[in-house]
């Protein structure tokens, strides 16, 4: 009878390296109030916050470094229209609450305590809020700078796919020194040299007849008539829109499409033997337009933010109307509205960027857990 050997050296079994892993782990340190920190989208958002309230602080307070206060400036006002100094200041006295007095840090916790509940504050007009004032020009800036974004980017999109395909030659190098030296002209020097050379001195439009939103004794209604006389208006600020960020998108467009001819399901199509208009359409186009989705908030946000100066050059009644009335009249409250309103969009706006570029490419997200979680 045999018998076998025990294996003197027998197999050792060992755990699935995901296990070791997880039995090794260090268990997690922190707090529990700051694991919402390690959150990507969180951390934006606080931090988007946080950048409003410190802009809004700082505005607050360099409002005040300003020569004289609403009080005093419709005090001069009315002076100047013959009252005597007793009567203005009653006159003051009955129509604002506005306190000059009144110490600067309690004034700041009274704005931020009613900024938390929503109100922007009354302005100096009587029976005027803050709210009613922006609304009444900042739909005309919206709809300008709107309008303008479409043109510009669609413009855009088109020229950079034909000098991609069409890289090197004449077209290609036109376009680019053109779109190049437009874009780094600002935007309100840009319109001060439409309205000298294009006004004054080549007479391609009547300055003085383009001015505003709309024509007087027309009526704000769902109209043929009063829909293009508005388009008529917006002409010249959306031009300078356009001519000063189409260039923009059309170099980056170009550079995207050229990385996305090279990439590899490019060739496998082109072997497969389909046009090059259905390429262009189904595959190119397509996936070239993704990178530059982020981008939109970002450029829609800048040009919003600069359209205060286009719009106060070229006498377009938008928000900066209200804005630049506002400042002269040391209403602080609409000022303060207007302002806080413009941050708010320009801030969000490239958070909005930020959050779609970590959505297209997670690698952003993960960078970011890795360098602040």
């Amino acid at each position: 009878m045999s018998t076998t050997a025990p294996d003197a050296n027998p197999p050792v079994r060992t755990a699935p390296p995901g296990l070791l892993k997880r039995l090794h782990r260090p268990a997690s340190r922190t707090p529990l109030l700051l694991r919402p920190w390690r959150n990507y989208v969180v951390r934006r958002v606080i931090r988007s916050v946080f950048v409003v309230w410190v802009v809004t602080t700082l505005m607050f307070f360099m409002l005040r470094l300003l020569p004289g206060n609403p009080v005093d400036t419709y005090i001069a006002s009315q002076m100047r229209s013959g009252s005597t100094y007793e009567s203005a200041a009653a006159s003051a006295a009955s129509l604002f609450t506005f306190d000059p007095e009144t110490p600067l840090i309690q004034q700041y916790g009274d704005y931020l305590w009613a900024l938390l509940h929503g109100d922007l504050g009354n302005s100096l007009s009587p029976g005027t809020t803050v709210m009613d004032r922006i609304s009444s020009g900042l739909p005309w800036t919206l709809f300008s700078v709107g309008y303008a974004l479409l043109i510009a980017i669609g413009l855009g999109l088109v020229l950079g796919i034909v000098m991609a395909y069409r890289r090197g030659g004449f077209l290609d190098h036109f376009i680019s020194v053109v779109g190049s030296t437009l874009h780094a002209i600002p935007n309100y020097l840009f319109a001060i040299l439409v309205v000298v050379f294009g006004g004054v001195q080549f007479g391609l439009f009547n300055v003085a007849d383009i001015r505003g939103t709309y024509t007087a004794g027309i009526e704000p209604e769902p109209s043929l008539t009063f829909i293009s006389d508005a388009f008529y208006h917006a002409s010249l600020p959306v031009t300078v829109y356009v001519l000063t960020t189409f260039g923009t998108w059309a170099l980056v467009m170009k550079a995207s499409t050229i990385t996305t001819l090279e990439e590899d399901y490019v060739t496998v199509a082109r072997a497969r033997g389909l046009s090059d208009r259905r390429i262009g359409t189904q595959y190119v186009g397509r996936n070239a337009v993704l990178p530059m989705v982020a981008q939109i908030a970002t450029q829609g946000g800048f040009v919003f933010g600069s359209a205060i100066f286009v719009e106060l050059i070229l006498k377009y009644d938008g928000i900066s109307r209200e804005l630049y009335e506002a400042i002269n009249d040391r209403d602080y409250a609409t000022v303060q509205g207007i302002l806080l309103l413009m941050t708010i969009v320009i801030v969000f706006a490239n958070l909005l960027a930020e959050l779609v570029n970590s959505a297209l490419d997670p690698r952003i997200r993960e960078s970011g857990n890795g360098a602040e979680g």
